[in-house]
């Protein structure tokens, strides 16, 4: 894969990933009430999910998706309920103390990157995307399987990068503003996460098209 080809995958993705999707608010949620140690293991939770997804794909397993509606609606149903249950997880969730969110432990840590990966691995939209776009960059008279591994490490450090971003304005957020406006931002999120559980629902394999 030459520099140019790469360069410009480097653009196009990370002109996707900066938008608040789910993966995104998590990152705001963690750094914002955890601090960015747990942030951190969200963050790899979600860059794991970003390899295993574009290894799925190189192995076929976008074109399976694709072609199954029952597997199809079986992800996507439980993709969609697995983001409500977040939302209605972050509604929920007291607002912290700067000095108590600061000492994280090693639950918070697990259960971030659990989260992070769940979502990642749940949402059938993320297959489909690489699915469709990945292909665009390969080159079939180079090796595959090396071009995969190259765009897949690339795709899961800018998804840091952005997740990092977004855990930073978190914690920014949280040093700056009282406890009611961050119990503001969490329920803020949540109503995000349950507005595209419900996108989520409503997605047909035939937009992706």
């Amino acid at each position: 894969m030459d520099a140019s080809t790469l360069f410009l995958y480097v653009i196009a993705v990370s002109a996707v990933m900066m938008t608040p999707g789910p993966s995104m608010l998590l990152a705001l949620s963690n750094g914002a009430s955890h601090g960015m140690r747990v942030a951190s293991f969200g963050m790899a939770g979600a860059a794991l999910s970003d390899l295993l997804l574009i290894g799925a794909v190189g192995c076929g397993l976008g074109a399976l998706l694709q072609a199954s509606e029952q597997l199809f609606s079986l992800v996507k149903w439980a993709g969609a309920a697995y983001l409500l249950y977040l939302a209605w997880v972050l509604w929920r969730a007291p607002t912290r103390s700067l000095s108590e969110a600061s000492v994280p432990s090693a639950a918070r840590g697990r259960s971030a990157f659990l989260r992070a990966l769940s979502v990642g691995l749940s949402n059938p939209k993320g297959l489909l995307f690489f699915s469709a776009f990945l292909p665009q960059f390969i080159r079939p008279a180079e090796p595959v399987a090396q071009q995969y591994v190259i765009l897949a490490v690339t795709s899961a450090l800018i998804d840091c990068v952005m997740m990092s971003l977004y855990a930073l304005g978190g914690r920014h957020a949280m040093r700056r503003f009282s406890a009611r406006v961050m119990q503001w931002i969490n329920r803020s999120c949540a109503g995000i996460l349950a507005m595209l559980s419900l996108g989520l629902a409503l997605y047909r394999r035939s937009e992706s098209r």
